[in-house]
């Protein structure tokens, strides 16, 4: 008997990346804006209590929040976790601790670094200072980190009207998640397929639906797809939208269109691209085709194949 070995395991880096903007309300801009004047900010509740950062609800009563108050610099470490291992942007480039800090005069802690020289110099209970960036623009990096400070607790939380000369009113905030992916072995064999412009999904014993790309088990049965089934090339358009933002490192001009594309054969649709049309003349029905590039591992995008539209009842399972 012969037996197939199987396939290697595939593994990549893969970064999801984002700028992340935002305006802000009278309480995040005061809070944001003091913080760049070396001062910080919490808001109060109608039962008293100061949550720092201050948010504009209540998370118990979602009663709106606008009673400013100022807090000290020094705090007190609530709970701590050592990072011996400081990723790229992260507070510090040594090894420090994650802190929940809670600052004199807020019931509430903040999250951020604390500079130690090692995990057996925090404790919780330890006293705690602000060290300030020497650049400040309005931004919780605004604070460095925090740094040990022996010191009683500071004074009673003072009003504050929240007003400063040239406030922040937004902030653009990059969101980046960094992590080696593996597909596993249906995804594995489907990136394989690619390789020979073929695409190969998993039919469900149970259901018959085919799964393109292939997840290893039917979501709906819960039973493993292990019948690979070739399906397309060619395919139809089941919905679409346009999309009128370049997107960054892409060489696409926008607007352009990206559309859900049941290939025949296939379960359910998979993205694409479409191309070789005006933008304004995709539409559901529209059968199209992939186009690859020399030396490209997947299609670079799908065009119309030139065949009469698919009649709605031969997708709409698949909207």
């Amino acid at each position: 008997m012969t037996v197939t070995p199987p396939p290697e395991t595939l593994r990549a880096p893969l970064v999801v990346e984002f700028p992340f903007t935002r305006s802000l309300g009278p309480v995040q801009s005061a809070f944001l804006t003091g913080l760049r004047e070396r001062t910080v900010l919490g808001v109060r509740t109608t039962t008293g209590e100061v949550l720092v950062p201050p948010v504009e609800y209540d998370p118990a009563t979602a009663e709106e929040l606008s009673d400013l108050v100022e807090v000290a610099p020094t705090g007190t470490v609530t709970t701590w976790a050592w990072n011996p291992h400081p990723r790229p942007h992260q507070p510090l480039g040594t090894p420090f601790a994650w802190v929940l800090v809670r600052l004199d005069g807020a019931d509430t802690a903040l999250l951020h670094a604390l500079d130690a020289p090692g995990p057996e110099a925090v404790r919780t209970g330890a006293r705690v200072r602000i060290r300030w960036a020497a650049e400040r623009t309005g931004a919780i990096t605004d604070i460095a980190c925090f740094e040990p400070y022996d010191s009683d607790p500071g004074a009673a939380p003072s009003p504050h009207d929240g007003h400063f000369d040239t406030p922040v009113t937004g902030i653009v905030a990059p969101a980046r998640l960094d992590y080696t992916y593996s597909p596993g072995r249906a995804q594995t064999r489907y990136l394989e397929a690619l390789t020979e412009r073929r695409t190969v999904g998993e039919r469900c014993p149970v259901c018959a639906k085919v799964y393109v790309p292939p997840r290893g088990a039917c979501p709906t049965c819960g039973v493993a797809t292990t019948d690979r089934v070739e399906v397309g090339p060619g395919g139809t358009v089941t919905t679409y939208c346009i999309v009128n933002i370049k997107a960054r490192n892409a060489d696409i001009e926008v607007p352009y269109v990206y559309a859900h594309i049941a290939l025949d054969g296939a379960g359910l649709a998979l993205h694409g691209r479409i191309g070789g049309i005006p933008y304004d003349q995709v539409r559901m029905g529209l059968r199209v085709e992939p186009v690859w590039t020399d030396g490209g591992r997947y299609p670079d995008h799908y065009r119309p194949t030139g065949e009469p539209d698919a009649d709605y009842d031969t997708y709409k399972e698949l909207l």
